[in-house]
């Protein structure tokens, strides 16, 4: 009975919607019928020629010094500023770009990983009866279906699971995801269905049973984010693009207009970061593309002008892979505060996020305990009982600066406009701020037709629509097995490979080094239980990373995947690196120091010291307490109270195991937490305690001194590698 009430209070109210809304997709799917073979076109007819060789980044930093003028020049290298220049340059624009720090170092690479056009915002549209944001929805919905288009082998679609677990949300949500189909129409990635609780617990057995309805599944994109923005810049700089990261604009050049006697930005004044070197780049049309730095750059152009710029800050944290199954996500539309998260599979980890709040704008954003926590209880409320949600199980922290912004043509000044928004200043600078991953396209295109028209530059239209990003043009979902039949790769390193760099993969497989070993033939790992190679960190310098955290964070997604792997693989990529940039040991000291920070600070290293610190209480009883100090003076025999890696050594020669000196350093290190090399007993304590109330996971020092003392009188492999533990 309850379920027919809800069935008929949905279609009285939703009927007109759904008329609307399938009239406006009718419309909409007609203009995209009638533009098909524009669109087709629009891709083939770049006459631009595109480069067999990427040019080094010294070639680009020339061709910044020695271009008289360019046409665009964009300041920003994220996924916005990339698709402008992409834009701009395949439209036979003369282009350059600069970016400070890396490319996707901000924003772009701390996203969901979702292509998406929105569902809590079509949401909104057909409650607000809100034309803006319908007309958003369905501009991100073909964006993303051209982002799959072009880029395969960085992204794929992804079917969401939506629990139910009161019946009459079972038809309301069951309409909105169908509104969400119809809206896509054509360019729907697969239909959506219902799921009884049954066949719901099959897809996703983590689920809570307890009053479980049924569930809903929809299909969206995800991608590889950090490196879909590089494939991007990278694909800019092969069709023409005096692209450079470490580039950071100083202030903007100004000319006088002869005609109307006002000032027109000419130009910008930069340093190379890396060298310290300045020169002047003159364009005639110059984009502030910088995301939550927009008004920075806009007060370089005028002082007085009002910030539009309001950031929100998203925490997102990765987990084991087991929290989630292979192949399928799970959003919970409704939080405790209200906001929407989701639990994705991503990497062969799960990632959970994400949270929403005011923030000030900083390069350096940290995450907080407190939405670390938020998102734990979130995930703890969908997931069974009999799965544990362990604050140890964090593998990596991150938070993201959204760039919300109010747009100044607006009548409401204070309204935040969810959409993208371009402005042009009456000197010419040239401004595009807001929007979101999924519509960096469309974004850059309505920039760049902005900019032509503004600054009477001669171009077509727009060619970025089914343009093929790096790697993609021979890129097939079978790619890998030639990797591993021609190269001898491991099948997992040859899927990362080829999902990565796609018909680039090759390219690193050329240059794989050989392992002595009879398998893999080729292909030594940076850590044992992640797929990349030490290859990668010498094509990473031909891509233009030029730090430890360019590799660790963008080149590969170590950071963002598991802090404490990343720490690991420092030492030898830094060593590649060295190789590659003629880096002296003072540099590689500096590197390693810098690159320890970001793990410290933005990637959630320091929230797992703070859970492990001199203050942590130890709840313990009697008996365990007796347990853990017995095991812990098997090691120390001569109640020093503290253990060194010389007790650990003589536990391990008396049961035949061999640990290399510098793994035993960093299993103790771990735990010790004052840093004066020996564990004392108190520290002892403290670790399984808090791997007891589940704080932290995977010690290596706690799993090792159980094995010894389990079997000390056994020749045991004690295992050492991480169990998958987390901050």
């Amino acid at each position: 009975m309850a379920f027919q009430k809800a069935v008929k209070g949905t279609a009285l109210i939703g009927g007109g919607a759904i008329a609307t809304v399938f009239g406006l997709s009718q419309f909409s799917q007609y203009r995209n019928k009638h533009s098909t073979f524009v669109h087709v076109q629009a891709a083939e007819a770049v006459t631009v020629p595109i480069k067999n060789h990427l040019p080094t980044r010294e070639q680009q930093i020339l061709a910044l010094q020695t271009t008289g003028e360019f046409d665009v020049l964009v300041i920003g290298g994220g996924a916005t500023g990339c698709g402008c220049a992409l834009d701009a340059v395949t439209r036979g624009l003369k282009t350059a770009l600069l970016e400070r720090d890396d490319f996707s170092s901000g924003t772009s690479s701390r996203s969901t990983k979702l292509i998406h056009g929105g569902v809590r915002y079509l949401q909104k549209a057909i409650m607000k009866l809100d034309f803006e944001q319908y007309k958003m929805v369905k501009e991100a919905l073909e964006e993303r279906a051209n982002l799959l288009e072009i880029a395969p082998h960085l992204s794929a679609p992804l079917p969401i699971m939506l629990p139910v677990y009161k019946w009459w949300q079972l038809p309301y949500y069951w309409f909105g995801i169908k509104l969400y189909d119809l809206v896509a129409g054509s360019q729907c990635l697969k239909s959506s269905y219902v799921l009884s609780k049954s066949r719901a617990l099959e897809h996703f057995p983590m689920l809570r049973k307890d009053e479980l309805v049924g569930a809903i599944v929809y299909y969206d994109g995800q991608h590889n984010d950090a490196r879909m923005n590089l494939a991007i810049a990278l694909t800019a700089a092969r069709y023409g693009a005096a692209t450079a990261n470490y580039a950071e604009v100083l202030r903007l050049l100004k000319t006088t207009d002869p005609a109307s006697g006002k000032e027109r930005v000419c130009g910008v004044r930069c340093r190379d970061v890396l060298t310290g070197q300045e020169f002047d780049v003159k364009a005639k049309c110059v984009i502030n593309a910088t995301g939550p730095f927009t008004d920075s750059v806009r007060k370089m152009d005028d002082q007085e002008v009002p910030n539009i710029c309001q950031p929100s800050a998203g925490v997102h944290i990765v987990m084991p892979g087991y929290y989630s199954p292979d192949n399928m996500g799970l959003l919970d539309p409704a939080t405790s505060d209200g906001r929407v998260i989701f639990f994705l599979p991503w990497e062969k980890m799960t990632i959970a996020g994400t949270t929403d709040s005011p923030t000030d704008v900083t390069s350096h954003p940290i995450p907080t305990e407190e939405d670390i926590n938020f998102i734990l209880n979130e995930v703890r409320n969908y997931l069974s009982v009999d799965v544990e949600v362990r604050r140890g199980d964090v593998l990596a922290a991150w938070s993201g600066i959204r760039p919300l912004v109010i747009d100044p043509n607006s009548k409401d000044t204070q309204s935040i406009s969810r959409n993208h928004v371009v402005t042009i200043s009456d000197s010419g600078l040239v401004t595009i701020a807001g929007g979101k991953w999924t519509t960096y396209r469309a974004m850059a295109q309505d920039t760049i037709d902005a900019a032509i028209q503004a600054h009477d530059l001669k171009a077509g239209s727009s060619k970025t629509i089914g343009l093929q990003l790096e790697g993609a043009e021979d890129w097939s979902p079978t790619l890998y097995i030639r990797l591993v039949q021609d190269y001898g790769l491991e099948s997992e390193v040859a899927q990362h490979l080829a999902s990565t760099y796609g018909d680039k993969a090759f390219e690193v497989a050329k240059i794989a080094q050989v392992t002595g070993k009879r398998w893999p033939i080729v292909g030594k790992r940076l850590v044992s239980e992640f797929p990349y190679i030490e290859a990668e960190v010498v094509y990473g310098v031909k891509e233009y990373a030029r730090t430890a955290v360019d590799m660790i964070s963008r080149r590969t997604r170590l950071a963002f995947l598991n802090v404490q792997a990343a720490e690991e693989a420092l030492p030898r990529i830094i060593d590649i690196m060295g190789k590659e940039l003629n880096w002296n040991e003072q540099k590689k000291k500096e590197e390693l120091e810098a690159a320890k920070k970001f793990l410290y600070y933005e990637m959630g290293y320091k929230v797992k010291s703070d859970q492990l610190t001199d203050s942590s209480e130890i709840s313990l009883g009697p008996s365990d307490i007796e347990r853990y100090k017995k095991r812990f003076h098997m090691f120390d025999k001569d109640k020093k109270g503290f253990i060194t890696i010389l007790d650990v050594q003589r536990v391990l020669e008396s049961i035949s195991v061999q640990i290399a000196e510098n793994t035993l350093h960093d299993i103790l290190n771990e735990v010790d937490l004052n840093k004066n090399g020996q564990v004392e007993l108190n520290e002892f304590l403290q670790l399984m305690s808090a791997i007891q109330k589940g704080h932290v996971s995977g010690s290596r020092l706690a799993v090792l001194m159980k094995t010894a003392e389990e079997n000390l009188h056994q020749r045991v492999v004690i295992p050492v590698d991480r169990s998958g533990g987390g901050l």
